[in-house]
């Protein structure tokens, strides 16, 4: 038992010291995987690299080299820009919009790619009167529900895992889960922080209509900018009149387009068939497509391939197949079993997962813990399925804290400087709440039923 636990200590001081050192954690953990295999398991070095996932490294290559060329000819762009302006003057629907582009986005590889619409959607919310904290959140569920589609990196890293270990997990149920999930986020922050933004909206329309009419009530407002009016206080930022200039779709683009459809319309079509579509072949099928069609967009596309995280994963999972010839995950498993409430260990797992998470790398702690969760599910305690889904949106969640990546990018994008420390206050009562509050709700939605079942 001394050696696993070594092992164990050493997986988590790399966590640590990688994370203090601000260096990527997958190139030290496989290094790390190397040292501990060799010299304290045992093992050669063919048994410690053969725990290399390359399955999952033709699947994000594959997947972010494809998105990359969407990105590379402007697809992508374009697609953004038509979904914005057809919404006009409804900014009640922005949240909306900003969450489905989001997680569209989010979708096409890197979870992290929808990051892109951050600065537009704080920008936005910024100028339509809308509560930051709102449109904040609707950025961040978007990116976690698109992350778990099967063409991107939580989903790839989740069922993928769960696959390897002989979990039968659809990919496209995880998905419905994680949408599922951060809809019903989603409605909530509406409940919470959408009053706030409707009473800014309705302010801005009296002093608008009253600055119009010559009325008292207009005698505070600045003078108004170009194209915008201004009020009192916040209301003084100016409000976008027309739309942005919608550029035309070219004939790569409708192409890209039909593409992108196709890989979706593959993944759906075979899974319903009873098949297990190979994602990462698809997007390699796909992209050489396009790359022959426009091998200007096919060369650029070349640096969106998203080699960190393909490190990341590598290295962490690599570390986790040396702690599984040691034994160290079945004693993991043993001491969550030995809790003796099947569920109880599954909350724990999950809490687990959340409190890291909100803390560090998503993707790290997915490939890292998902893999811990096995052996109490072989015991037989939980069902599969529904811990796996549990465990993945948990981690995905939390994801808004101020303290990741998605949280501080959310709250240095805030248009509104003054905002800014209010906004880290909310999104980390909201980010820690989850915390506890996600696995609760979500074992007992899921793992709940399908036990007693």
């Amino acid at each position: 038992m001394a050696v696993q636990i070594i092992a164990l200590v050493v997986f988590a001081g790399v966590f640590l010291v990688a994370e203090l050192r601000r260096t990527h954690i997958g190139i030290v953990m496989f290094a790390a995987a190397c040292g501990m295999g060799l010299v304290v398991a045992g093992l050669s070095l063919d048994d410690v690299i053969a725990g290399f996932p390359i399955d999952i490294l033709v699947l994000l290559v594959g997947v972010t080299y494809f998105f990359g060329i969407a990105k590379t000819n402007g697809t992508i762009g374009r697609l953004v820009d038509g979904a914005i302006s057809r919404v006009g003057d409804n900014a009640g629907l922005l949240p909306a919009v900003f969450f489905l582009l989001t997680g569209g986005i989010s979708a096409m590889g890197s979870p992290l790619g929808g990051l892109v619409m951050a600065p537009i959607a704080m920008s936005v919310a910024h100028r339509r009167g809308i509560d930051p904290m709102l449109m904040a959140l609707a950025v961040g569920t978007g990116l976690s529900a698109g992350g778990f589609a099967p063409t991107s990196l939580f989903g790839i890293v989740t069922w993928g895992t769960a696959a390897s270990a002989g979990i039968g997990l659809s990919p496209l149920t995880l998905f419905a889960v994680a949408i599922v999930a951060n809809l019903v986020l989603l409605a909530l922050a509406h409940l919470l922080f959408g009053s706030r933004a409707r009473a800014r909206r309705a302010a801005r329309g009296t002093v608008t209509v009253a600055a119009a009419s010559g009325s008292p009530a207009g005698t505070d407002t600045a003078p108004a900018p170009s194209g915008g009016t201004a009020g009192p206080g916040d209301l003084g930022e100016q409000v976008e009149r027309e739309p942005a200039e919608q550029r035309p779709f070219t004939w790569i683009n409708r192409v890209t387009v039909l593409a992108m459809l196709g890989l979706v319309a593959a993944v759906i079509v075979l899974a319903l068939l009873g098949n297990e579509p190979d994602v990462g072949v698809l997007a390699f099928a796909f992209g050489a497509a396009l790359t022959l069609l426009d091998p200007d967009s096919g060369r650029g596309a070349l640096s969106e391939i998203d080699w960190s995280t393909v490190l990341l994963v590598g290295g962490i999972i690599t570390y986790v197949g040396v702690l599984q010839e040691m034994g160290a995950v079945d004693l993991l498993g043993d001491l969550a079993a030995s809790l003796t409430v099947p569920l109880l260990a599954a909350v724990v797992i999950c809490v687990v997962c959340g409190l890291v998470s909100a803390f560090a790398s998503t993707t790290g702690i997915l490939a890292a813990l998902v893999p811990l969760a096995i052996p109490l599910i072989q015991q037989g305690g939980v069902p599969g399925w529904a811990l796996i889904c549990a465990l993945g949106v948990c981690s995905s969640i939390v994801d808004v804290s101020p303290f990741s990546t998605v949280g501080a990018t959310l709250v240095a994008t805030t248009g509104d400087p003054a905002q800014r420390p209010r906004m880290t206050a909310l999104l980390t009562r909201w980010g820690m709440s989850l915390v506890v509050i996600g696995p609760i709700v979500l074992v007992g939605a899921l793992v709940l039923p399908a036990t007693a079942f």
